[in-house]
């Protein structure tokens, strides 16, 4: 029974939308946390070094049953669980394990707590929130091999036989995908992020949750009553009747407005004036495509492929690469996916990369950089591009290009990739469109010359913003100048969009700011009709459209581009659109 009975307040991290109420139930995982260290006799480290690999090898085959009876609706995340099969063998993790029984002639489960410890100072280190997260990943697989070394019993969600809303440090993607949605409401973690694969499955599963709430597990307890809301990221427990019984009608409503439009979301995107904008989804990884179709998604607008090259030790191959883009590609045809070229570096470091430091990572060898003075990596990626658009609608698109002599090469080296598969007998599709990422004020300036050799531009707001205004909006002191309303990126827009026309080539934006309603007239009076978004703004941003007038919005645009203040920019916004954004965004199931 509840301990607990005084009304409690968290606040965390919103990592998948909607509301659900009912009673905790604590997953407690603390049998792991503490482990013995006893020192082993030199004729023995070898028998010690074998009782580890079989726990790799035990925990790793407990993983693949786990993947072998996923569920028809999870069948698709297997992606993220291979992943974990991969990092069992990982040098980082059980090389280094290995290393330091043999080192410090200790027990195994020593051994792996300790490496375990120096991994997550490492990536506690790096400045990229997504990065931060993969240490996660790491956790849950050495989880996997303590329970095995110590004979702790393992969580297993799938024996859970009520209806509960589940409370954990953290939850792997081994538990969130036994998952049985009718009898787990939603789930609430000490731990995580948006960005965690524990996010990316509570999303895809559709049901609230909230990480990153610290000490949860602390203050819950089995059988409290919850009220968990996913949108704002807020977790009551035990909640007053009244509170309870607004939670019911806001849990209602939410409920009935995403039904809406969802139903909606499949419609074309047409103004009421009858022009047809492009609303396509974001992606990090393959097993998010099946959230921008139930979206409605136009398609695959920004296909980020870094995030495959990180939690791991290597490279990955050319067939890892050209598999996971074949997956999503034959899931969307004959919708167009378009797939960025790696951008790794800047926040996105990878260790193995071989870069060594940078006193200003974010100015230095990055993206389209790092790539054409890594011909091998670049080249092996280009090739599993072009052997996956043999089996549906991919374009590819470079990113940070700064110049035009970037393009000429990067082109360059795509055609060489494609020689080199048709000299190695390889399906491939060669035509195929090229598109420039505008992200850096100099493609701006030179955006006439670069329409003549490409097909598409896509503008990548995020960094566009940061480096035209000279701010890093990760630094609370200056993060208040970050506004994609900005008279300069306002002009920049409608530069980059007559450029395009003139040139009679596609003009998208992949950038957050695409995926905001404010943002909505502005785009779509300066021409740019074609968007990328996370996959839960389409259904809002569609429904935003079809309130919209396109000759409005154009009338709108020439009124305030020539004005000099943001904020004035923002409060004609509001004054001119501020009842069709309120009456077609969320805030109507508030």
């Amino acid at each position: 029974m509840s301990t607990q009975t005084k009304e409690l307040q968290l606040k965390g991290i919103g990592a998948a939308p909607g509301i659900c109420i009912g009673k905790a139930y604590i997953v407690d995982r603390e049998g792991v946390e503490i482990v013995p260290k006893y020192f082993i006799r030199a004729e023995k480290i070898q028998s010690e070094i074998n009782r580890f690999k079989k726990a790799v090898v035990d925990a790793k085959k407990e993983l693949q049953q786990i993947i072998a009876g996923m569920p028809e609706d999870l069948q698709h995340q297997t992606n993220i669980l291979e992943t974990h099969l991969l990092l069992f063998d990982d040098k980082m993790l059980s090389g280094r394990s290995i290393q330091t029984i043999e080192r410090d002639k200790v027990n195994a489960e020593w051994a792996l707590k300790n490496v375990v410890g120096e991994i997550k100072s490492m990536f506690q280190t790096m400045e990229d929130s997504y990065l931060k997260e993969r240490v996660s990943d790491i956790v849950h697989v050495s989880d996997r091999i303590m329970h095995q070394l110590t004979g702790a019993e393992q969580v297993k969600i799938a024996d859970i036989n009520k209806r509960v809303i589940l409370v954990a440090r953290d939850l792997s993607p081994a538990d969130t995908s036994q998952i049985q949605l009718e009898r787990i409401m939603g789930f609430l973690t000490d731990m995580g992020g948006k960005t965690s694969h524990t996010g990316i499955i509570a999303r895809t599963l559709d049901i609230p949750a909230v990480l990153g709430l610290a000490n949860a597990t602390a203050l819950i307890r089995t059988d409290d009553i919850l009220i968990v809301d996913g949108t704002e990221g807020v977790v009551i427990v035990n909640p007053e009747d009244h509170i309870l019984v607004e939670y019911e009608e806001r849990k209602e409503r939410y409920e009935a407005y995403r039904a809406r439009i969802i139903r909606e979301s499949h419609i074309q995107a047409r103004t009421a004036d009858q022009e047809d904008v492009v609303v396509q989804g974001n992606i990090e990884l393959p097993e998010e495509v099946v959230s921008v179709i139930d979206n409605g998604g136009d398609g695959i607008g920004l296909y980020r492929t870094e995030f495959q090259y990180m939690s791991r030790a290597t490279f990955p191959s050319e067939f890892e690469l050209f598999d996971s883009y074949r997956d999503v590609v034959e899931v969307m045809f004959p919708k167009p996916v378009t797939i960025r070229t790696l951008d790794i570096n800047g926040d996105k470091a990878l260790n193995y990369a071989g870069n060594g430091s940078e006193v200003n990572p974010v100015l230095g060898l990055r993206a389209i950089r790092y790539c054409l003075q890594n011909r091998d990596v670049f080249i092996s990626q280009l090739r599993a591009i072009l052997r996956a658009a043999a089996y549906g609608n991919v374009r590819i698109l470079f990113p940070m290009i700064s110049s035009c002599n970037e393009l000429v090469e990067a082109k360059a080296m795509l055609e060489e990739a494609a020689d080199s598969l048709e000299k190695d007998g390889k399906a491939y599709n060669r035509d195929i469109k090229v598109g420039v990422m505008i992200e850096v004020p100099s493609a701006v300036v030179m955006a006439d010359q670069l329409a003549k050799m490409c097909d598409f531009f896509s503008i990548g707001t995020n960094d566009l913003i940061q480096y035209t205004l000279a701010i890093d909006r990760g630094n609370r002191n200056v993060a208040y100048l970050y506004d994609p309303l900005n008279p300069a990126i306002l002009r920049m827009l409608k530069h980059l969009a007559d450029e395009a026309r003139k040139a009679d080539i596609r003009i998208a934006m992949c950038g957050e700011m695409a995926g905001e309603p404010i943002h909505v007239p502005f785009l779509l009076g300066l021409g740019i009709t074609e968007w990328s978004m996370n996959p839960h703004a389409i259904p809002v941003v569609k429904r935003i459209v079809r309130r919209l007038s396109a000759i409005d919005a154009r009338q709108f645009v020439e009124e305030v581009v020539d004005l000099h203040d943001a904020e004035e920019i923002n409060r004609r916004a509001e004054e001119r659109y501020g009842v069709i954004l309120s009456n077609g965004s969320t805030q109507e199931s508030s």
